[in-house]
């Protein structure tokens, strides 16, 4: 086995020996997080320690017994659509959980499967392992440092408790898959596709937090349909999985050490 697989290039992500008292949750898009928003009641918040003239938005409230903020990236000022992506994706969760000091990180959101995976529309993943497919930097060490393989170390029990399914993330830039992507992403054994959660998963490891990832399939990256037309048919469906699934996770690790669990 080369010293650049994924299994022995895996950094385990840490895990604070703490209780979850307070959760903050990612999501890239507001189609995602509008219904998720509703669904916990949570309000939209001035935040001041946020950067002045910062797009992000913050919406806080409580379930059960647990403070829940949900950020989003805003819009791009030229052009009105999500700041989508591991760049804003990275700045925003850094300065949130800076200034809110969550026990533990959630990046939830809609993500392309592979059926080659078993992976179907609509289906619910909590992801396993993080890693990028589009950092392609072909020097000695800097080639593992671009994957940035980490492992979520408890996502296999969390998932068979909740009844989601398991599998690798691979995180990318680009909605479509390029041949080199393409390559990278069958490397990282990926079964799902997405835009920000190895962007989160470095930030969490950074600040020694833990994280959950949590990914709906909007589109079959390895079908024959056209991935935009898929994604934009299914993106209110996986929204709307999300709705149902999010707050699962938050009640079951509400009050516990993840370790627990």
């Amino acid at each position: 086995m080369s010293p650049n697989t994924p299994q022995e290039a895996a950094v385990t992500a840490p895990v604070e020996d703490k209780a979850v008292n307070s959760i903050l949750i990612y999501m890239a898009m507001a189609t995602e997080a509008a219904p998720l928003v509703n669904s916990l009641d949570l309000q939209l918040k001035e935040h001041d320690s946020f950067p002045a003239g910062s797009p992000w938005q913050l919406h806080s409230g409580s379930h059960g017994g647990v403070s829940v903020h949900l950020v989003t990236p805003g819009k791009d000022r030229a052009l009105g659509v999500d700041n989508v992506g591991t760049v804003p994706a990275a700045v925003a969760v850094y300065a949130a959980a800076g200034s809110l000091r969550p026990d533990l990180i959630i990046n939830a959101g809609t993500a392309g499967g592979f059926k080659a995976k078993g992976a179907a529309i609509g289906d619910v993943y909590l992801a396993s392992h993080f890693a990028n497919h589009d950092r392609r930097i072909p020097l000695p060490g800097f080639d593992e440092y671009g994957i940035g393989l980490i492992e979520s170390p408890h996502a296999s029990r969390i998932a068979s408790a909740l009844g989601f399914k398991v599998g690798r993330v691979s995180s990318g830039n680009s909605l479509d898959m390029s041949g080199e992507d393409e390559k990278l992403i069958t490397k990282n054994e990926a079964t799902i596709k997405d835009m920000e959660a190895a962007a989160v998963a470095w930030v969490a490891s950074l600040l020694s937090l833990p994280l959950l990832s949590v990914k709906a399939v909007t589109d079959i990256v390895d079908g024959d349909r056209p991935t935009t037309e898929e994604f934009l048919e299914n993106l209110h469906t996986a929204a709307d999985a999300l709705q149902q699934a999010v707050p699962k996770l938050v009640a079951l690790v509400e009050g516990k050490k993840l370790v627990e669990l």
